[in-house]
């Protein structure tokens, strides 16, 4: 169980027809008012582009959805994905853009995970019901085996042991807290814009009707 630190993880995609499938790489607390943060795979006919949906869950709740097409094909190679995670802010990256951010604005009232340790997981699920064009393509379990390949990986985190003081604390150890993690570089905050402009698919910070106009109070925070 780790509180804070970067995660990496090479990933080669399900090749060919992956429709419905749903590949994932994520930390999670395992509570019952958990939480978790997560990279979903959304698998998609042979030839079509996979959507990378990243979500946010806090003391159980969720709803913290955005999406992205991806610029390249994630079934040919591999390909790093990284989650960092600090006192600051979590970033998603691939391949170090910084694909998503979001920031601990608990000070303001948004939730922010930052007490419940998380363990790393991998898994890939059945998501057909949803996960690829609203659930109107199924999966072609004559396509079977589904397959994603797992490259090396790093964990540079915080060891649960008990007391979130430990990881919390700004100390030479404990580098995820210190200042240069707390933001983005300027390199990284072009980068971030360029998928933002280019690449995002769905936010849920602007889906004025899945929340009836009451959009999450985050969303109108900085995201760096």
């Amino acid at each position: 169980m780790y509180l804070f630190g970067q995660f990496d993880m090479k990933i080669k995609l399900i090749s060919g027809n992956s429709a419905g499938t749903v590949v994932a790489f994520y930390l999670a607390s395992g509570q019952p008012n958990h939480d978790e943060v997560d990279f979903e795979f959304l698998g998609n006919v042979a030839g079509k582009p996979f959507t990378l949906q990243t979500n946010v869950y806090v003391d159980g709740s969720d709803d913290r959805e955005e999406r992205i097409s991806l610029w390249f094909d994630p079934t040919q190679d591999f390909h790093t994905y990284s989650i960092l995670w600090n006192l600051h802010q979590i970033v998603f990256m691939v391949d170090w853009v910084p694909i998503r951010t979001y920031r601990n604005h608990a000070d303001k009232g948004a939730k922010y995970p930052r007490w419940q340790p998380m363990e790393l997981k991998i898994s890939i699920w059945n998501g057909e019901t949803w996960a690829t064009d609203g659930g109107k393509t199924k999966i072609d379990w004559s396509q079977a085996p589904f397959v994603a390949t797992l490259g090396n990986y790093s964990i540079d985190a915080c060891n649960w042991k008990g007391n979130a003081r430990f990881c919390r604390v700004e100390s030479e150890n404990n580098w995820w807290n210190k200042g240069y993690s707390s933001t983005l570089t300027w390199t990284q905050r072009r980068l971030f814009k360029w998928v933002r402009k280019y690449h995002l698919t769905y936010d849920y910070c602007m889906d004025n009707q899945r929340f009836e106009n009451n959009i999450p109070i985050e969303c109108s925070l900085p995201k760096y």
